[in-house]
């Protein structure tokens, strides 16, 4: 792999120009005494979005630290190329997309799932506002219609193509532009890039409130899941290599129970716990935006991690019919997610 990681201090996680400014440069991973500390490298996209959310409170608020786990965050330019790094060895865990774990079936790569934040995939749908006043009555019927997403067979494509299919689109007249998330793709869509914008929040609802994106879908809430896809869809979680799942067990359920007690914390907690808890580079300038985009998906957020089969049995359909290389349908062979240590966790936890 040609492309170069950068790995970043957690207060500078959601830092939206930090990203990809670097040029390529290697920052030092959290700079503090490890101890007997194990740590887990943890590759990741759009570091920015409330994707990780629960993932990072449970490292700020010390969870991880007294399960004996220090992260070491390995932020990618896609989520293509996070995968490729947890499959090639360079990470210990990905956090992303569920349908990482699915298009690794289909590759034929032992990669599972382990561990659920969402029970939607958060990500929603707009059209600039500029150009649908231009296009009110059109938009369907124009030769092409541009969609930016964050990058090819990514989650945003699959809720794009969903879309799509629902507005009965030819798909010769859509075409999707890799924009990435965060600034990047914000810019896309304002200098007129792309025509509509499929991307994570809290950049979307930011958007939304400036009045620069008319929303046309969402899966942020259960709500608006089930309408576009007609049931509810795995959301974003960490996943990792059947070695590492078997032989590093202590280290995945270490992980998980930590993760248990942000999700519990996440449940109860109000503007003011997030804002001393969240590094204030991730509220992308305006924390009123930000803690507006947790609370529309606050509802979608996990309580226990685990996966469910008919979630997961629905999004395995919908990406064989949305496949890009023509080929037919076909039965998952392999499993593509475990909920052993989600469980065992969420057992320890009421104990």
């Amino acid at each position: 792999m040609h492309c170069k990681v950068e790995r970043i201090r957690l207060g500078l996680l959601l830092v939206p120009g930090a990203l990809w400014g670097a040029g390529g440069r290697t920052l030092p991973a959290a700079a503090a005494a490890t101890g007997a500390l194990q740590t887990v490298r943890v590759a990741l996209a759009a570091p920015h979005s409330l994707y990780h959310l629960p993932l990072v409170l449970a490292d700020q608020l010390g969870y991880l630290r007294k399960a004996g786990l220090l992260l070491d965050w390995q932020v990618w330019p896609s989520g293509a190329q996070a995968l490729s790094a947890l499959q090639t060895g360079q990470a210990d865990v990905l956090s992303g997309a569920f349908e990482h774990s699915l298009l690794s079936a289909l590759q034929g790569t032992p990669v599972q799932a382990f561990f659920m934040f969402a029970r939607t995939p958060q990500i929603s749908l707009g059209i600039s506002s500029r150009h649908h006043a231009s296009h009110a009555h059109t938009v369907p019927h124009q030769a092409t219609l541009r969609i930016g997403i964050t990058a090819p067979d990514s989650a945003t494509y699959w809720v794009a193509r969903q879309w799509v299919d629902r507005q009965q689109l030819p798909y010769g007249q859509v075409r999707y532009v890799a924009v990435g998330a965060g600034v990047g793709a914000v810019e896309a869509l304002r200098n007129g890039e792309v025509d509509l914008l499929c991307n994570p929040d809290p950049q979307m609802n930011g958007l939304e409130q400036r009045g620069e994106l008319l929303l046309l879908a969402e899966t942020r809430t259960l709500s608006g899941t089930r309408k576009l896809f007609g049931g509810l869809m795995p959301g974003p979680c960490l996943h990792s290599r059947l070695e590492v799942l078997m032989r590093q067990a202590p280290m995945v359920q270490a992980l998980c129970n930590g993760l248990a007690q942000s999700l519990r914390w996440l449940q109860t907690a109000g503007p003011t716990d997030i804002l001393r808890t969240v590094p204030s580079a991730g509220w992308m300038g305006d924390r009123a935006i930000y803690l507006g985009a947790l609370e529309r998906l606050r509802e979608s957020f996990m309580t226990d991690g685990r996966i469910d089969e008919k979630a997961v049995d629905r999004a395995w359909v919908l990406l064989q019919r949305h496949r890009s290389d023509g080929r037919s349908a076909q039965p998952l062979r392999a499993r593509p997610y475990t909920n052993e240590f989600a469980t065992s966790a969420r057992g320890r936890s009421s104990a």
